[in-house]
Order: structure tokens, then C-alpha cells, then sequence
């Protein structure tokens, strides 16, 4: 069985294939195109928990009427979306340099949690799964940051860092799913996936 993947990310892409699913990926328009219905800016005094499972449902919601209106043969749309809590604060990419470089000082020396949450719409059904992570960074200096942000790695993810990248430095301490942090939990990501009947084993 194939899936649609409903997402640009090259890590979602590149971990579904680590376990054996295959996809073909649906992509929404962004920049001045983008469609509304998978804006990812947050409600005021909108909940973390709530708000990535709001965006994941959305874009699997939306990735099914798009599969639609292309008369695409039906399969199930996986969606997922990724941010980071740190004080409560829903943290999510950054919007260029000086604000990567702000997010990273802000995460120096602390713990927040990475929440990833996925969503398979199939048929107008739709199961999602919540991975929580908690993530520690040791004290980084003003150099290392500011290497990292001109190495241009920060810009397209949450909390300004890819934990599979250079950011892997900066990582004292992680409790929870390490692929979770990078965008798809693969473990959550399986179980769900049986409830549509896809064994990715």
C-alpha cells in the first residue's frame, strides 16, 4: 500500500522510507499562495497541545480535498507538524537570522519539550497521535550560535535547530523519541498507520 504524505520536509520524507512505507507527497502552496487552511500561526493564548494537533489535523484534512479535487486514486494523507514549547510559549520557526539567533540563546541551558503531532485522514476519518520529547541543551556560547544560524540549518524548523543536524551538539539530555524531535515519530507513526491496515514491517 502507498500513502500520501502531505508535507515538504525532507525528514518526514526520509524516515517514512526508513520504515518501508511508500508515498507519494501532496504539497500546499506557501509565500503569498499560501493556502489558508494550513496557516500555522497560533490562536491567542492558543494551548501547544492544542495547537499542533489543530495544524496536523488541518493539513491532513486538507491534503484529503486536495487528493480530491485531482482525482488521485484514494489513499490514506499523513500530516504532521512539529513546535517546541519552552515557558509555555508555543516557539516555531524562525522568521530569519536575528530571531533564530534570539530562539537559540533563549534555549541555552534549558529544557523544553518538541511536541510532533500526526494525523492520517483516510475516507474522511481521521486518527492522530501526539510524541512528546523533552530536550536539554547545555549553555552555548554567542559564537557557536552564531555560526550555527549562518550555516542556514535553523531557518526552516521549529525552535531554530535540527536535532539530526549540527544542533546534535547542543543536546545534553533528550527523554522521549529522537525521530519525534525531528519531525516523525516513527514509532507512534507505525502504530497509527495499523489502524489503517498498513504493516510497515
Amino acid at each position: 500500500m502507498r500513502l500520501y504524505l502531505a508535507s515538504r520536509s525532507p525528514r518526514r520524507r526520509e524516515l517514512l522510507h526508513q520504515i518501508g512505507i511508500d508515498f507519494d507527497t501532496v504539497v500546499f502552496r506557501h509565500g503569498m499562495r499560501a493556502d489558508l487552511e494550513t496557516d500555522e500561526t497560533a490562536l491567542v493564548n492558543e494551548d501547544p497541545v492544542a495547537y499542533v494537533e489543530r495544524i496536523a489535523r488541518s493539513k491532513a484534512a486538507h491534503g484529503l480535498k486536495i487528493v480530491e479535487e485531482r482525482r488521485l486514486p484514494m489513499r490514506p494523507v499523513l500530516a504532521a507538524d512539529t513546535t517546541l514549547e519552552f515557558d509555555g510559549e508555543i516557539i516555531g520557526k524562525p522568521v530569519d537570522m536575528a530571531d533564530a539567533t534570539h530562539i537559540l540563546k533563549r534555549l541555552s541551558g534549558r529544557t523544553h519539550r518538541v511536541l510532533t503531532g500526526v494525523a492520517i485522514n483516510h475516507l474522511g476519518r481521521i486518527e492522530y497521535v501526539l510524541s512528546t520529547s523533552e530536550v536539554r541543551f547545555r549553555a552555548i556560547d554567542d559564537e557557536e550560535i552564531r555560526h550555527y544560524v549562518m550555516s542556514g540549518e535553523p531557518m526552516d524548523k521549529a525552535g531554530a535547530y535540527g536535532i539530526q543536524g549540527r544542533a546534535g551538539l547542543f543536546v545534553e539530555h533528550l527523554t522521549g523519541s529522537f525521530t519525534g524531535v525531528m519531525g516523525l515519530p516513527v514509532c507512534e507513526t507505525g502504530e497509527l498507520l495499523k489502524k489503517f491496515g498498513f504493516r510497515p514491517l
